[in-house]
């Protein structure tokens, strides 16, 4: 079952030296293409390189702002509980359960009204607003909260901390592991979107690294080498991700479970 799991990577990684002919032909050898197809990439009218800055300015943005929103709002819901929010959470944890086809639609009409401001229709901000505070996030905090000492908080209060105070100088250090397991999972989610970047950003100036390598596959004759080639440098950022945090993300999700 290992062998199937990693089969398509280490054949990815092949492919990325051979012609297309070949990977078509199901040849399984390191080929002697890998610096043309990596050329004919960066070459290519498909602007790669764009792609790459665009992908990862909005991973970045987007894991920051859903770090910071979404442990804020995690942390108030457990904190300050009342009858009334946690009646809110429950409708919040609710909408898990659309699925964002159904909700494409009206985005999409939601930001056309607002075209010719930065909040319209193919502009950046499109793409990471709703994807900053979602209810998955905002679940996966409280649970975490749920096992942080109350006692901690009385005593910062009580040393003359305000509530932001609180927050940032005493929450959030303690809970690095927990930050880095929900750091992953928003990069990783962002990084690999396809389908509203598809539908809200609509210049070629502004496609990210899925919708190019989807529109590589797209071609009349798909250069499979260099697409394979593009495959594998859109796949390095969240593995090394995950590889630098993984002991934190596994501590991270098992502190969220307690």
């Amino acid at each position: 079952m290992a062998f199937v799991s990693i089969f398509p990577f280490v054949w990815m990684v092949l492919g990325m030296t051979n012609k297309a002919v070949d990977i078509t032909a199901g040849k399984i050898q390191i080929g002697d293409q890998f610096v043309i197809n990596f050329t004919n990439l960066f070459q290519s009218d498909l602007n790669f390189t764009r792609a790459l800055f665009n992908s990862a300015m909005i991973a970045v943005i987007t894991t920051v702002l859903a770090l910071i929103f979404s442990s804020m709002a995690g942390y108030g819901f457990e904190i300050y509980r009342t009858q009334v929010k946690d009646r809110i959470f429950n409708i919040l944890l609710l909408s898990m359960m659309v699925p964002f086809a159904a909700l494409m639609i009206p985005l999409y009409r939601m930001f056309s009204q607002l075209n010719g401001t930065f909040l319209g229709i193919n502009s950046f901000a499109v793409v990471i607003l709703p994807t900053v505070c979602t209810a998955f996030l905002m679940f996966f905090f409280r649970q975490n909260i749920k096992s942080f000492p109350k006692e901690l908080i009385e005593a910062a209060r009580i040393d003359g901390l305000n509530e932001l105070d609180i927050f940032f100088r005493v929450y959030m250090p303690s809970a690095k592991n927990t930050y880095a397991a929900a750091a992953i999972i928003t990069f990783m989610s962002s990084w690999n979107n396809y389908l509203w970047p598809l539908v809200a950003l609509q210049s070629p100036d502004k496609r990210t690294v899925p919708l190019v390598l989807s529109a590589m596959g797209a071609s009349y004759t798909p250069d499979y080498g260099m697409m394979m080639c593009g495959i594998v440098i859109a796949t390095l950022p969240t593995a090394l991700i995950f590889f630098l945090l993984q002991k934190q993300f596994v501590q991270g999700m098992v502190g969220s479970i307690k």
